[in-house]
């Protein structure tokens, strides 16, 4: 027994030996334990599922058909080489005329071979199954001679605008004919609110309506001169119309203050503000020199 665990232990220190348990040699093993994870919920797929492989091959065959249209595998040979028989070709020379395109339009050109989706929306109608219907529906009553409703109810108007210019004689008129009973003749004898609400009348338009709210105009058109970026002459012209404006303004002005002036005649010159400062003055020292006089005499 001895004998047998001392070689297990010298194979163990070789090299080449294989351990399956990491701790028998005192080394850490390379190789990681596989961990156990709940695969029954999608969460968990996504989680611990390892799909780089299926991208990449995704990647390399969306990048084929960007570069060359399809893949590589599939296409013949004649597209992807070519026989070299060495002949070299003349240098042509440029065409006259011909323009490089620019470098800006080069880069909004698409670099990819993918041809556009279809733009399924351009060719839907809107309504289109109603309107499918109803077109339908029109030619059947077309094929036995029927015709649409619009077009009826268009036709009893315009036929009973000729009959409205005629105005009805009175009953009380004393010329009238009189009513033959077994006559071919048809007259009306519906009730006119009836034949309103059957459509068979039109009702009569409001006279409001006939009406124009305001008599100034919608908008205010503004002179040629006043626009952003005028011409001399109406620039000019509008010019003028302001200045007679502000002329007319004035003379206004001056003819108030004219009316309103006081007269020259009426002004206070020096003189007068004089007299009207000593009237009192004067006045008390004559009479005190009269009463002077009365008592020396």
């Amino acid at each position: 027994m001895a004998a047998a665990s001392r070689k297990r232990r010298v194979a163990a220190g070789s090299d080449g030996f294989l351990s399956l348990n990491a701790g028998l040699d005192g080394t850490e093993s390379g190789i990681k334990r596989r961990k156990r994870v709940n695969k029954n919920k999608k969460k968990s797929w996504l989680k611990h599922s390892d799909i780089q492989d299926v991208e990449e091959f995704l990647d390399d065959v969306r990048l084929q058909e960007r570069a060359t249209g399809g893949l590589v595998a599939e296409k013949p040979d004649d597209s992807l080489f070519f026989v070299d028989t060495g002949d070299q070709k003349e240098e042509e020379e440029p065409a006259v005329g011909k323009t490089r395109p620019l470098r800006i339009d080069l880069i909004l050109q698409p670099d990819s071979r993918v041809p556009a989706p279809k733009d399924v929306l351009a060719h839907q109608q809107p309504n289109a199954k109603k309107l499918r219907r109803i077109s339908q529906r029109a030619e059947r009553l077309a094929a036995r001679g029927v015709l649409p409703r619009k077009q009826r109810l268009m036709q009893k108007r315009l036929g009973g605008a000729s009959k409205r210019g005629m105005r009805p004689v009175p009953n009380n008129h004393p010329q009238r004919d009189y009513y033959d009973l077994w006559g071919s003749s048809e007259t009306s004898t519906e009730d006119p609110y009836y034949l309103e609400q059957t459509k068979k009348k039109l009702v009569k338009r409001p006279d409001r309506l006939s009406v124009k709210p305001s008599s100034l105009p919608a908008v205010e058109v503004i002179a040629p001169g006043g626009s952003y970026n005028p011409d001399f002459y109406s620039h000019q012209a509008l010019l003028l119309q302001a200045h007679e404006v502000e002329e007319r303004r004035q003379k206004v002005e001056q003819r108030l203050q004219r009316q309103l002036a006081v007269p020259r005649e009426s002004r206070a010159t020096e003189e007068s503000v004089m007299q009207e400062q000593v009237q009192g003055l004067l006045e008390e020292e004559e009479e005190e020199e009269e009463e002077e006089e009365e008592e020396e005499e």
